[in-house]
């Protein structure tokens, strides 16, 4: 008997280590990605100069000015537009098919979004370069490459992540809540926007974040529509150039302070990024709270 429980103990045992060593890995490819991003990048922003970087509106590799201040701009109109477009209908598909939608339907909907996900970031680009590139030529001229183009597909990407994250928190909110409204006199659409809906906010939250994540740092699909024209949009049907892109499409060729730029880049957006995971903690701590 004794026996039998060291046995177990040193299973759970070497089981939770196994956990915590997986766990210690995760965070050490962080920290050298991390560590690495910056010692790489951070020379090229002081020789450069912080504000020349950031706010220069001109990238000239050849005379080696480079003002990364249009390709944010490029990334924050392409993800903000991605956020107007993509959440509501994100939330809305979430709701459907969490509170609304008769089981049968369900079975549908769900795989389709799933299917969405799976759909690698190149095609979606070739579908917007094929059929939404044309449209928006069409319509409003200058060849259709433009930052309207980037941010349809953007805010048909984030979709996926948005009604998967956001159905699974509605789901997880307790049934009493929506009994005790309906038993209230609420109607289920009351319930739902009054009660569920607020319930659900941190996860929903997350979902929201975790899409612009993607959005913002989406590169194949917007390198085939965007344009890729490092210069000051001016309207939504302009030529643009984000920062994954630049990245992208100039980093197979770069040496010296070139390279060094785009290692830069690198570590503006990966302020970004961290900066959304911060802004998420806090609207979730305060939602809790």
């Amino acid at each position: 008997m004794k026996k039998d429980i060291r046995i177990k103990k040193f299973y759970e045992k070497t089981v939770e280590t196994w956990f915590l060593l997986c766990a210690i890995i995760a965070i050490l490819f962080l920290g050298i990605i991390s560590i690495y991003l910056f010692l790489e990048g951070t020379p090229a922003i002081f020789k450069i100069g912080l504000k020349e970087f950031i706010l220069g509106s001109k990238w000239m590799t050849s005379a080696e000015i480079f003002g990364i201040f249009p390709m944010i701009i490029a990334s924050i109109y392409g993800t903000l537009g991605a956020i107007v477009l993509g959440v509501p209908i994100g939330i809305f598909t979430a709701i459907f098919m969490a509170e609304i939608a008769p089981e049968p339907i369900v079975k549908i909907v769900r795989p389709a979004i799933e299917l969405l996900a799976g759909i690698p970031s190149v095609i979606y680009g070739f579908f917007g370069l094929i059929v939404i590139v044309p449209i928006i030529d069409n319509i409003f001229g200058n060849g259709g490459n433009s930052l309207l183009a980037a941010i349809i597909i953007l805010g048909i990407m984030i979709l996926p992540t948005i009604v998967n994250i956001s159905e699974s928190a509605i789901r997880e909110v307790p049934k009493s809540y929506k009994e005790g409204s309906l038993a209230l006199g609420a109607s289920q659409i009351q319930t739902i926007f009054r009660v569920i809906l607020p319930a659900a906010r941190s996860g929903i939250l997350a979902g929201v974040v975790l899409g612009i994540g993607r959005a913002i740092g989406e590169t194949m699909a917007v390198i085939l529509v965007a344009g890729n024209t490092p210069l000051l949009p001016e309207s939504i049907t302009d030529r643009v150039r984000t920062m994954t892109s630049n990245i992208a499409l100039e980093m197979s060729y770069a040496f010296g302070l070139h390279q060094e730029a785009l290692f830069a880049t690198g570590v503006i957006l990966f302020i970004f990024i961290i900066l959304i995971n911060v802004a998420l903690h806090l609207l979730v701590f305060r939602s809790e709270k």
